[in-house]
């Protein structure tokens, strides 16, 4: 099969929650036909038939696959350009696709906030893919694409205005409203089961600099615990994807040759909103522990979840911006399936010009791909001389 007669994108794990929406959201944004090549796969025919009945994908191709079964996922792999891989945990069930992926020379996006695994894969994996030119592109959705994306642009607007990086980021949460799915507790869970029989793996899962192997830049900042920022005028406190993002952040930095610096400090914390006696307002976001695989937050509700970052960057010259950046759907559904969707796409019309390996958004995609999220995704990137004192969303 030459690279032309190769799909441009399928889907795996298509019949899970997350699968459903990324296939809604291609078949709406590019149809089944003509610009974007796709297809959907899964273990299970009858539940691919039905998601592309209810979904109206006509006769989309349809393949069938098996994590624990090598043949079925070299066959997928070799039918396409980019695995979009939303079947989770990745933990039980990502190493196989990733590994096909690397050997075959197929790039590869996912959805993954689960540091242990990333580490994993990037010990076994990243040499297999450089070799093959595959691109494996972590954690291509809220966690951490608003994040990565979003220190780079901020850093570009800094070497333009000031002719040097921040050294000192600060990734402060304004807003953040949804709820997560069953897959996203099963990957929690799932991870807080390997720390507990493998304890000695909590100093990756802590480490910042866990995805940057021969790299430890200067300590950062914990993050864990409620604290005074004088120069926000606000409280902060710990925000759930700090455990992934900064580590995503870091990596970035690493890839293209620290254009932040080597001893850029960067973390991550949620803002929060006291009331009159000082206590913290519960934060809008929702995380069920009792959902199952498959369940997850309704429609209405992931278009009415919305999310904005504060990201905050200085320098002992005294420089200092801000860049905002927004999303118009819940963080993890809504405005998830719509970012994995248009990094798949566009990473399946990137020309493969460099060597492959084991990247991050921002290494891989950029400033171009951030272009493309706000044509199509609902994302909003913009950049403050001053720390903005209230939240520049109108909801």
């Amino acid at each position: 099969m030459t690279t032309n007669d190769k799909l441009d994108i399928i889907v795996f794990g298509a019949t899970g929650f997350t699968g459903k929406l990324v296939s809604e959201y291609l078949n709406k944004q590019y149809g089944t036909s003509g610009e974007v090549r796709w297809g959907i796969a899964g273990r299970n025919n009858d539940k691919l038939q039905a998601v592309a009945e209810e979904l109206e994908l006509g006769d989309i191709p349809v393949v069938i696959a098996d994590s624990e079964d090598k043949a079925s996922l070299d066959a997928m792999v070799s039918r396409c350009k980019v695995v979009l891989n939303t079947a989770g945990p990745y933990m039980k069930y990502g190493s196989s696709v990733v590994e096909s992926c690397a050997r075959l020379g197929t790039d590869h996006v996912d959805l993954n906030g689960e540091p242990l695994w990333m580490h994993e894969v990037l010990t076994k994996y990243e040499e297999t893919a450089r070799k093959s030119g595959a691109r494996i592109v972590f954690s291509c959705g809220f966690d951490s694409i608003p994040s990565d994306l979003g220190v780079q642009f901020l850093q570009e607007q800094a070497q333009a205005k000031y002719s040097r990086p921040f050294s000192r980021v600060k990734c402060r949460v304004k807003r953040v409203v949804g709820e997560v799915s069953g897959g996203s507790v099963a990957s929690f869970g799932e991870t807080m089961e390997v720390l507990k029989t493998q304890p000695e793996l909590f100093t990756v899962f802590t480490n910042a600099f866990a995805l940057t192997p021969g790299f430890e830049g200067p300590a950062q900042p914990a993050g864990d615990k409620e604290i005074f920022e004088e120069d926000l005028n606000s409280w902060s406190g710990p925000f759930i994807m700090a455990a992934i993002n900064p580590k995503n952040v870091h990596r970035t930095n690493l890839l293209l040759g620290h254009p932040y610096g080597e001893d850029f400090v960067y973390d991550e914390m949620a803002i929060l909103n006291k009331d009159s006696s000082g206590n913290t307002e519960n934060a809008e976001f929702s995380f069920d522990m009792s959902l199952k695989p498959g369940e997850g937050p309704s429609k209405e509700k992931q278009e009415a979840g919305y999310y904005e970052m504060w990201f905050v960057g200085s320098n002992n010259e005294g420089d200092s911006l801000t860049a905002i950046i927004t999303g118009d759907q819940d963080p993890g559904y809504g405005s998830t399936s719509k970012i994995i969707s248009e990094a798949a796409v566009f990473l399946s019309k990137k020309p493969k010009d460099e060597d492959g390996g084991i990247l991050t958004p921002a290494s891989a995609m950029g400033s171009e791909l951030r272009e493309k999220l706000v044509a199509n995704a609902g994302l909003t990137f913009s950049i403050s001389e001053t720390i903005p004192t209230s939240s520049t969303l109108s909801r």
